[in-house]
């Protein structure tokens, strides 16, 4: 099971792939979009992702009940139609972007919230898709993206199981089965304790493809912890200064907190390794301080081996334990000093 982009493997053991989103966090600035651009590469991020809409692509322009933001925290935006036009990333950037994410030498794609996105990203020749977690009921728009043959990384955040097995269905429908699927609590920061990440491997092996987690938390636990348990895919909000105020940048890592998520990442993995029994290499020196059979007492030749002339202590230059009932009743079979560690050719039979 794993899952390509460009030429990276994704899954199957391999590092994980870690996505820098920049959403609205360029604050209305090109200057400032291409420089994220290049803090997130020195960040360690493998890819920068943005999000194709407009406000009118994403809502319409109404002010009654139903498009009125009443609570959270963007709520001082008035309605869906305002917060959208002040945070979307204007298309003709786009091309800049990608040119800068080219020279930067990370990888770049982009969230398209409609059918015109998909159209316009498909003719800046992007190579692979997100699906945002609202999103994902939108059938429609995942088949079309779906049409495109190219992989899709689909946010789960709010969906059952049986709203993921539509989109991943509508997705395979399109003869497409390249898809990961990214854990994701839609809330802005999430709350750790309710991140629920133990859901990453059974998404997993219910619908056999890589999985990942798209975090809006703080810091960097939620992210080490889903690679550990079995991400291969990691999404997190970038910004240069959270003092650069954007709709996105509140919950955002800079440059040195995404640095140092990457280097706990990239540690958490080595430390998982791969499964292992017996001792590593940096253990064999210890070998020795385990336990194993050594005389107690001085024992002569024909002497029996008790509980007062052997005893099991550390270190381990003698039999092991397992081999001490064999031992005891048995008869030495040359003379042997105090301190002397048990080797199989000094005793016989027991009497």
């Amino acid at each position: 099971m794993s899952f390509r982009i460009k030429d990276r493997v994704i899954g199957a053991g391999n590092p994980a792939y870690i996505i820098a989103e920049m959403s609205a966090n360029h604050a209305g600035s090109l200057s400032h979009a291409k420089e994220i651009i290049w803090a997130a590469k020195e960040a360690g991020a493998d890819c920068i992702k943005i999000q194709t809409y407009t406000a009118d692509t994403l809502t319409l322009n109404c002010n009654n009940e139903y498009f009125r933001i009443k609570s959270g925290p963007w709520q001082n935006e008035n309605t869906m139609y305002a917060l959208y036009g002040k945070a979307n990333t204007p298309w003709e950037w786009h091309g800049e972007l990608m040119a800068e994410a080219n020279k930067a030498g990370i990888d770049f794609f982009s969230t398209p919230f409609d059918l015109t996105a998909v159209d316009f990203l498909e003719e800046l020749g992007v190579e692979f898709y997100k699906i945002a977690s609202p999103e994902m009921v939108d059938i429609p728009l995942i088949r079309y993206v779906a049409s495109k043959g190219k992989p899709i990384i689909m946010s789960t955040g709010m969906a059952t199981v049986g709203e993921i097995e539509l989109a991943v269905n509508a997705i395979r429908s399109c003869g497409n089965d390249q898809i990961a699927l990214l854990r994701c609590a839609t809330a802005y920061p999430a709350v750790t304790d309710q991140m629920n990440l133990a859901t990453l491997q059974n998404m997993s092996e219910i619908f056999n493809v890589p999985v990942g987690l798209s975090d809006h938390s703080q810091g960097s636990i939620g992210a080490v912890a889903a690679v550990l348990l079995g991400g291969s895919i990691i999404e997190k909000h970038f910004c240069i200064s959270r003092d650069i105020e954007s709709p996105d940048s509140f919950f955002s890592m800079n440059k040195d907190e995404f640095a140092s998520m990457v280097s706990d990442i990239r540690q958490a993995e080595k430390a998982r390794g791969h499964i292992q029994y017996g001792p590593m290499k940096q253990e064999e020196a210890n070998l020795v301080n385990r336990k194993s059979i050594f005389c107690s007492a001085p024992i002569k030749k024909g002497e029996v081996f008790t509980a007062e002339n052997v005893r099991v202590v550390r270190p381990g230059y003698g039999l092991e334990p397992k081999y001490y009932d064999r031992l005891i009743g048995s008869v030495a079979l040359c003379d042997i000093e105090f301190g002397t560690p048990i080797a199989f050719g000094m005793f016989g039979e027991k009497l």
